[in-house]
């Protein structure tokens, strides 16, 4: 997900690593940080692997910035990783919401559709936290109040995305 993180917000503008940075710490935020230890490997890979470009300017202190952009390669990559995301792309929650952020790069409607389709059939399985002989425990056979909880936060979450979807589905289907 860093990857399409960078590959995102570098196909909207030209960035200099620390930009960059804070726009994926904006958008994973607490859940998932993003360090330096992570960050700069994975432009180096990117770069390497003729996705990204890398410029230096000078600093608005002493040291020069590296600007980083997107090359033809690299938007080639980034539409790809949005036409077919990963499964555990469209079952985390969190990943999913990193795939929703870019979706709008890809210039198809019918497969910007097809992305939310999978996440829409992933709502539509029966699931739970927990289970019991097999079966997904609802939230009214939770055993404790706290549990009970979580499974009525995430079941009022799943509707609420789950209306979205058929609207945002309904929206990009129309001619």
């Amino acid at each position: 997900m860093l990857e399409l993180s960078i590959l995102g917000f570098l196909c909207e503008e030209p960035l200099h690593g620390y930009e960059l940075k804070e726009r994926i710490k904006g958008l994973s935020g607490h859940i998932r940080p993003v360090s330096d230890g992570a960050l700069y490997p994975a432009i180096t890979r990117l770069a390497k692997a003729g996705a990204l470009e890398q410029r230096t300017e000078p600093g608005s202190g002493a040291a020069p910035r590296r600007i980083l952009s997107l090359t033809d390669a690299g938007r080639a990559d980034l539409l790809e990783r949005l036409r077919h995301p990963k499964d555990a792309e469209i079952t985390d929650g969190q990943r999913f919401f990193t795939l929703l952020a870019f979706l709008r790069h890809l210039p198809d409607p019918a497969e910007q559709a097809a992305v939310l389709r999978r996440r829409q059939a992933f709502l539509e399985t029966p699931a739970s936290f927990f289970y019991r002989e097999g079966e997904p425990v609802a939230a009214e056979q939770a055993p404790d109040l706290f549990r009970q909880g979580m499974l009525r936060i995430a079941r009022a979450t799943g509707a609420e995305e789950k209306r979205w979807l058929a609207e945002a589905i309904g929206q990009l289907d129309k001619p």
